[in-house]
């Protein structure tokens, strides 16, 4: 798929890459393109109507098994397309793993 950068880091897919959204409970799930994204957000053209759906607070799926996702909110709906910004997570960074003191446990 051809890429291009519009910005700083941020990338725009030509064709679009097949995504999906689903509620933070499971309760719905739809398909759509992931049109343009960047480390803050993304824009998406959906397939069907999100009429009813609560998109205050939902998932980005990036596969069809849900391994690779990211927590989103919606920020503006043009029609079938929406721009969207990505959560962080309530703890703000990773945990770091606890130093060691150099002995090895048997």
């Amino acid at each position: 798929m051809a890429a291009e950068t519009t910005g700083p880091g941020r990338v725009t897919f030509g064709r679009g890459y097949n995504v999906w959204i689903m509620a933070i409970d499971g309760t719905w799930r739809r398909s759509c393109l992931l049109k343009a994204v960047s480390s803050n957000d993304a824009e998406l053209t959906l397939e069907g109507s999100i009429e009813g759906l609560n998109l205050k607070e939902f998932f980005l799926l990036l596969s069809s098994t849900g391994l690779a996702y990211r927590r989103c909110e919606l920020v503006k709906v043009n029609g079938a397309e929406i721009d969207i910004r990505f959560l962080s997570t309530k703890g703000g960074k990773a945990k770091k793993p606890a130093k060691s003191d150099g002995m090895v446990e048997a």
